[in-house]
Formats: structure tokens, sequence, C-alpha cells
């Protein structure tokens, strides 16, 4: 990630015009990834005996729901160690050819964890179908003890993992994965005691398929978070015609704000440029500390990079706030 400064720099062009860099991080990132890692890490370490629990279980009672939670939690221990490494690489710093850092690896493993699910999704789906027309006989008693066990892991996975910021596609990618576990031992529960009271034997590949479109619901969410992120969109809950806005208030010398843009580099790491028009040229610093305080404080903007235009913007954009945001 790119360095603070306690100051802004200036650079002059031919155009008069001026670029102000004024860089304000969120320090959570500095003490956050060790304990994120730690979380993921007991987080992989419980599910990868859990899996095994579960394909002994599955094999042994005949259990899809069984074998397709522990396909589940396969799928999910790729996923936790995936996310350890990338809070682990996230925490390298800037180089020559990554001037940010490794930051977005966060959401790319996101992103690779929402797709792996529907992968899952129609596996589980195939295996339902074909129980449901060659049924198979259960062992509703060892099934049942199995889902119990897992269900507790599950639960205490996902405690462990609760709390992670809003934006952080990593870690609510790995949430993601433990909750379709959690789900999947629950209808393994249910399925065992219907089997079990009833001898309802279609109870088990039906809710597993209940799960399956369950996860599926999750993970398109987690899917359209983590390529809206990729795709710099605005980060959610910000608005940027409010941001424009509030920053032609931010000081009186301000007399327009155009080619706004703002994004999301990672998790908790937002980012923005914009072009400010001076009424008075040698209030730049000021207005530009206002600037800074306005994003920082209100749109909990990290990184900010303002260019100064003494005159009409050199882009010919003067105005163009008032019919664009982001011209």
């Amino acid at each position: 990630m790119p360095h603070n400064h306690d100051h802004p720099h200036t650079h002059a062009h031919d155009s008069h015009e001026a670029h102000f860099h004024a860089h304000a991080h969120d320090h959570h990132h500095d003490a956050a990834p060790a304990l994120r890692g730690r979380k993921l890490l007991f987080a992989f370490v419980l599910t990868t005996a859990m899996m095994v629990i579960e394909v002994i279980g599955g094999l042994w009672s005949g259990s899809l729901a069984l074998l397709a939670d522990a396909g589940h939690m396969m799928v999910d221990a790729l996923a936790l160690l995936l996310a350890v490494v990338a809070v682990a690489m996230a925490a390298r710093p800037a180089d020559a050819r990554r001037s940010y850092g490794y930051g977005r690896i966060e959401v790319l493993v996101g992103f690779v964890n929402a797709l792996s699910q529907f992968v899952l999704v129609g596996w589980i789906v195939y295996e339902a179908i074909t129980r449901l027309i060659h049924p198979a006989q259960i062992l509703s008693g060892v099934m049942f003890f199995v889902a119990i066990a897992g269900l507790l892991v599950n639960m205490l996975v996902l405690r462990t993992l609760h709390g992670h910021a809003h934006d952080d596609v990593n870690l609510a990618g790995a949430s993601l994965h433990v909750l379709g576990d959690l789900l999947g031992s629950l209808a393994a529960v249910v399925a065992a005691l219907l089997i079990r009271w009833f001898g309802w034997q279609w109870a088990d590949p039906v809710l597993s398929m209940l799960v399956a479109l369950l996860i599926l619901s999750s993970a398109w969410r987690l899917l359209r978070r983590s390529t809206h992120i990729l795709l710099e969109g605005v980060p959610d809950g910000l608005d940027s015609a409010a941001m424009v806005a509030a920053l032609h208030g931010a000081d009186p010398a301000i007399r327009n704000v155009h080619h706004l843009h703002v994004w999301q580099l990672a998790s908790g790491s937002r980012m923005a440029t914009l072009h400010v028009e001076m009424r008075d040229v040698a209030a730049s610093a000021r207005a530009l500390r206002a600037v800074r305080q306005v994003l920082l404080e209100r749109f909990q903007v990290q990184h900010v990079t303002v260019q100064i235009d003494p005159d009409e913007c050199p882009d010919g954009s003067r105005g163009c706030a008032g019919r664009d945001h982001a011209c």
C-alpha cells in the first residue's frame, strides 16, 4: 500500500495546474492481518478435521447429506487455506511493480471462493437427483451423530470468523463457506431424524438440494460484491452526488468539484481522485485540508489524490459535476 505523507506534494505543469496528493490511511490494517490470519488458520484446522470425520461417517451411513457436506468442507478447507495465504500476501509492502501493494489478493480469493460454490452446488444437485431416482439405504443413527458433531464444529468456526469488516470479501468468502457447512450439517441432522422416525429416505437428497439453493444465493451475492470491487465500482453505501455536494461546501474558496472517481482497492481501503477548481488559488492548501477531512470523516476514504485547477479545468470539464459526477 502507498506510504502516508505528512504534507501534500505539489507538482507544477505547463498548464499551470497543480496536483496535490493526500494520503490518510486507516491503520486497522497494520494490526488486523495477524489476528485475521490466526482466525482463518484455526478455522482451516477445524474444518479439515471435521471433513475427514464426515467422509468416514458418510461412507459408513450411506448419507448423501453427509457426503455433500464433506465435499463442501473439502472446498471450504481449500478456500480457508487460500484466505490465510491472501492475508499474508496482502500484508506485503508495496514494491516498484505493485505500487498499491498486494491488498487486492483478498478480493481475488473472495471471487474464486464464490465461483467454487457454484461448482459445488452443481455436484450436490446432480447427486441428489441420482439418489431420488435410485434410493439408497441410510444408517440414520451414524448420520445423526456425525451431523451433530459437524454442526457444533461449524458453529464454533463461524463464531471465530464473526465480526469481519463489512467490505472484507476475503473473510466474507470464508464465512460464506462455513455458513454453507453449517446449513449442510443442520440439513443432515433433520434428514437423519426424518429417516429414523418416518423412514423417509428421500429426505436426505431433498434437504441436500435445499441447502444447495441457499448456498447458491449467498454465492451469487459474494460474486457480485467481489466483481464490483474488481471493476472499481463505487463502494457500497457511498453516493457520488452526496460526496460532490459535501466537497463543494468544504471550503468557501472551492468553486467547483468534478472528475470524481471513488473505488475500493481491497477491504477497508477506499480511494478517490478528483479535480477542484478554486476561486482563490492562494487558499489551495486550506481547501486541500478541508477536502481530506470531509472525505475521511464523512465517507471513510483513506487515500485521496486531488488536482487543484486555479483556472478552468484544462480537460474542458468545467461545471461537469452537475451533469456527470465521474466525468
